[in-house]
């Protein structure tokens, strides 16, 4: 492909789990070439990880704004940023890149705080440029296959959602260690108000209103520290009511021993439910009232033209994590081929978008609130 998308990257240097992951996705259906970054609060650190990744030094910043500012000048200047940063640092980052016309893809959560997140919105308005958000479980082929099977009435009208999304890893005092990714995930200052319901609850949720498309009317959250010392919730349950009467309960926990990444969402209406396992994400189980389970697998007999268009391989040979990141970054990349070609987005092409995000932190916020008030029903401040 002579036309990759040039990319930037923020954040994302040596021992950062998630800037991999991105490079990686960014690269699989070869839409985007890596181009430039500020991988690191130090100019050293970033130049040490940009040598790592093959840049020249003049490519690779110890400040985004500098990056930002330089890389809008530049003849081959970037197309777009990723953005990996601890949450704190989105709404920054985000925002040198939006008011300078460059595409932003963000890692989730949108920013740490609601302010924050409303303050980005006002900025993106003012700018020509797409923003993406990455929460990736949207781009698995059965994922879509669920979306649609339920906006086509396959499930009539939808009275339960159940969704839990466990863990396992911080079930003792990791951040102690000095362990950088429970470090920051578990600080305030970084993370934001939220602990286990920022990190992975917000993805629970994210799955319920993309597959179901209803919306949240109010929610009563019970959140806990667990481990003694933490100042963030590391296990949290959410009641959940949706417009039209639907109930909903999620279940967010970073100290449930013998879990991995055991995001899992059931959804039940009047002709049916549906069940999916990211653990397990291949398969797609439908049981029609009365009737017998059925199983539907990726680009299987079964599989709908939702599912075909983000599958790139036989059924039977899996499919994961990797693969939905990547379905973002190249629904992204066909979005932002249109926006600068002046044409129509392409038909079928979904990501999770800046609203979805003001949403995901105002979703934890109310979360806060509402624990703090024992459990009370809230609104979201959107």
């Amino acid at each position: 492909m002579t036309n990759r998308i040039r990319l930037g990257m923020v954040g994302g240097g040596r021992d950062a789990f998630i800037g991999g992951v991105h490079r990686i996705a960014s690269r699989i259906d070869d839409h985007y070439e890596l181009v430039a970054g500020c991988f690191s609060s130090t100019a050293e650190k970033s130049q040490a990880s940009g040598a790592d990744l093959g840049l020249p030094a003049d490519r690779v910043y110890g400040d985004f704004t500098a990056m930002a500012q330089r890389e809008a000048r530049l003849k081959n200047g970037i197309n777009a940023v990723a953005i990996v940063t601890p949450n704190h640092m989105h709404y920054r980052a985000a925002r040198e890149f939006l008011k300078r016309g460059i595409h932003v893809i963000c890692d989730k959560p949108l920013t740490s705080t609601l302010s924050d997140a409303k303050k980005l919105t006002k900025v993106a308005e003012k700018s020509q440029a797409l923003f993406v958000l990455t929460h990736n479980y949207t781009g698995y082929p059965l994922v879509r296959q669920a979306r649609a099977m339920i906006a086509d009435g396959q499930l009539g009208t939808i009275r339960v959602i159940q969704v839990e999304y466990p863990q396992d890893w911080l079930s003792e005092p990791l951040e102690t260690t000095g362990q950088k990714q429970a470090g920051w995930r578990t600080d305030p200052a970084q993370s934001g108000a939220g602990g286990s319901i920022g990190d992975i609850g917000t993805h629970a949720y994210n799955l319920t209103r993309f597959i179901s498309g209803l919306e949240l009317e109010s929610l009563s959250a019970d959140m806990q520290c667990f481990v003694d010392g933490r100042e963030l919730d590391d296990n949290a349950h959410v009641m959940l009511r949706f417009e039209g009467g639907a109930r909903g309960m999620l279940w967010s926990s970073q100290v449930a021993p013998g879990n991995e990444n055991a995001l899992r969402i059931r959804v039940f209406g009047t002709k049916g439910g549906l069940e999916w396992e990211q653990e397990d994400p291949n398969k797609l189980w439908f049981t029609p009232l009365g009737e017998p389970k059925q199983l539907i697998t990726r680009n299987g007999a079964a599989a709908s033209d939702e599912a075909a268009r983000v599958s790139r391989i036989p059924p039977g040979h899996p499919e994961g994590y990797l693969e939905g990141f990547a379905n973002i970054y190249s629904e992204a990349a066909q979005a932002i081929r249109a926006v600068e070609a002046g044409t129509k987005r392409p038909d079928g092409v979904v990501f999770p978008s800046l609203q979805d995000g003001v949403e995901g932190v105002a979703f934890v916020d109310a979360c806060v609130r509402s624990s703090s008030r024992n459990a009370a029903w809230v609104t979201l401040n959107l």
